[in-house]
């Protein structure tokens, strides 16, 4: 397929959080497609303790102001950016007061709140998308990282599935060697209900806690193909890849260049 733009929406980026696998493997894949030439739109949550003035994050007014109905209350959505050099990749930021506390902390909100996780994860999923949207962007693959983003692929593929931003998009899954600090609220999938899902839709997390494994499935379901970006990863979640029998781009020890050659022949693939 013709690959001209490229959306990332990742749980963790570097520098604007410790260099995990993650956040290293999100910023150095996004820069590297970048610089093939290929568009790309980055997106991450604004965590309350990203010091805005260090890292120089400002509110795009043009993409803020909507409000997200969530388990029917009204949360503002505000979209804010930064740019990193010497890339110039300039990274999207989805904040709410209610799931991103404006506080510092050494803890990630999803580690130290986990309660809030399962709403956590429909807003900035949610804000991401109604951002790219609003900006009138069509991307040829849509790059998820990381568990808070596995509802991504499900909104994409059914929720947004006729919208002309997202309905000719592949949708790809890149697997870490991730894990949640505690499963995720029971009342997710009724939660998610109010925006159309069905019960067939939500098998995977349907009437019981939703663990790593349960999301996984969800992302892999509704994915057009799976990237292993760590070399371990939880044998039931390669488990849920095998018996997808979707495209797979399996690990392999390099470098961040050869890395990002693999992935570009991978979604021309797809």
């Amino acid at each position: 397929m013709d690959i001209n733009k490229v959306l990332f929406i990742s749980q963790e980026i570097s520098p604007y959080l410790p260099e995990t696998e993650m956040a290293t493997t999100s910023r150095m894949l996004a820069q590297g497609v970048q610089g093939k030439g290929i568009e790309v739109r980055t997106f991450m949550p604004k965590y309350g303790f990203i010091n805005e003035r260090r890292n120089q994050l400002h509110e795009v007014i043009r993409l803020s102001g909507m409000n997200l109905i969530i388990d029917d209350t009204d949360h503002p959505l505000i979209i804010k950016v930064a740019t990193l050099q010497p890339s110039r990749m300039s990274v999207y930021f989805i904040y709410n007061e209610d799931y991103f506390t404006p506080n510092i902390t050494k803890d990630l909100e999803i580690n130290s709140m986990p309660d809030d996780n399962d709403e956590r994860s429909i807003f900035y999923v949610r804000g991401v998308l109604e951002a790219v949207k609003k900006q009138l962007w069509i991307p040829a693959i849509i790059n998820c990282s990381g568990w808070l983003t596995a509802l991504a692929p499900l909104y994409i593929k059914k929720f947004y599935a006729d919208d002309p931003s997202f309905r000719d998009a592949k949708v790809v899954m890149n697997l870490f060697d991730d894990k949640l600090v505690s499963p995720l609220n029971e009342k997710l999938a009724e939660k998610l209900k109010y925006d159309g899902f069905t019960d067939e839709e939500l098998a995977p997390i349907l009437g019981k806690e939703a663990t790593y494994e349960d999301l996984m499935k969800l992302a892999v379901d509704n994915s057009d193909g799976v990237i292993q970006c760590s070399p371990k990863i939880s044998s039931k979640v390669m488990k849920i890849v095998e018996d997808s029998k979707l495209p797979f781009l399996k690990y392999k020890k390099g470098e961040y260049s050869q890395f990002v050659d693999r992935c570009m022949e991978f979604y021309h693939s797809l």
